[in-house]
């Protein structure tokens, strides 16, 4: 016969409610207490039924983490985080893609929340249908907001404003900006901050200002590259000395599209992404961006989660400009 929590409790000289709290990994047993039921579960061989806890919580040791796209860098990067963190809080994550699809969305969500989650993160799709679905289960959003849920984001007009200052400051005046969709929240904010410089260096410096160059797109590598190459097959006299992009994806895009054009970066183009993601540092020349707070954004979504208090609040966090080799001043005519 397979060792009960009874038979663990007896063995340890503890409370069956004592065993119950080390294996929900509560806080308030002493370490003394702890060792000796852990010591005394692995000497008897004892194994939780997890199903049948899970049923009388209402809820499992599991965390629902929902992303547009797992193969973006960003989110891969965002679900390295939340796994580690949740690990070491004796926590499982369940990853699902939505493919910015709403119906796909609830479906996946739908199929969580039969795991009976501790709590989910979410990256909602923009017209999101599983504000009802989600209404009695722990909910952070990162990134992107979802009204009645805490939202946990880099400040994205700032990271745009950031953006346009340097490439400003270096001296550039002929400026392209590739954007994300216009749907998202995140590629409007970041666009917003962008232009916004440009405009209040407009007021200041009236004859030096050029408008800025804007094309919309998607996030992805290929938008940066087709796009990148609509802007620079241009004259000499009109095309950008300088680009910044919603996405590091983007910008890595259009570091191809300026090498195949034969353009040097950063001599003939400087280029800014956002993000920071791991291949940023990597190609070359290393790319100038804009960095989010991927551990800080990570561990304030899973305090929402699993702290004692919902989080009621938005939270942005402010990004970081990281200067590396794809900015230059613009060439000399």
């Amino acid at each position: 016969m397979n060792p009960t929590i009874k038979d663990v409790a007896q063995r340890a000289g503890v409370s069956v409610g004592t065993v119950s709290r080390v294996l929900a990994k509560n806080k308030t047993v002493s370490e003394d207490i702890r060792a000796k039921v852990e010591a005394t579960i692995e000497a008897i061989g004892y194994r939780p039924n997890i199903l049948g806890r899970s049923l009388r919580l209402n809820k499992t040791d599991i965390i629902g983490l929902v992303v547009p796209d797992i193969t973006n860098p960003f989110f891969a990067e965002l679900a390295k985080h939340v796994e580690m963190l949740a690990s070491a809080e004796g926590y499982s994550v369940l990853l699902a893609n939505t493919h910015d699809d709403p119906e796909a969305e609830k479906q996946q969500i739908e199929t969580l929340l039969g795991r009976l989650p501790a709590g989910l993160i979410l990256v909602p799709v923009s017209n999101s249908l599983v504000d009802g679905l989600i209404s009695g289960t722990r909910t952070v959003t990162i990134d992107r907001p979802l009204s009645g849920h805490a939202l946990v984001a880099v400040d994205n007009r700032e990271g745009g404003y950031l953006a346009a200052d340097h490439l400003l400051a270096l001296g550039h005046r002929r400026i392209g900006y590739i954007s994300g969709p216009n749907s998202t929240d995140v590629s409007a904010e970041r666009r917003e901050g962008f232009l916004r410089r440009l405009d209040e260096f407009r007021e200041t410096n009236p004859g030096e200002y050029v408008a800025p160059q804007v094309v919309e797109g998607h996030f992805d590598y290929r938008s940066g590259e087709e796009l990148g190459k609509k802007l620079l097959t241009q004259a000499d006299a009109t095309r950008p000395t300088a680009i910044a992009t919603a996405s590091d994806q983007q910008a890595i895009g259009l570091l191809r599209a300026a090498g195949d054009m034969g353009l040097r970066v950063p001599t003939d183009l400087s280029i800014v992404g956002f993000d920071d993601i791991p291949l940023a540092s990597l190609v070359l020349p290393r790319l100038t961006t804009i960095r989010q707070p991927i551990a800080e954004i990570t561990r304030l979504a899973l305090e929402g989660v699993l702290g004692s208090h919902a989080l009621q609040e938005e939270y942005k966090l402010r990004p970081v400009l990281i200067e590396r080799g794809s900015c230059a001043a613009p060439p000399v005519p």
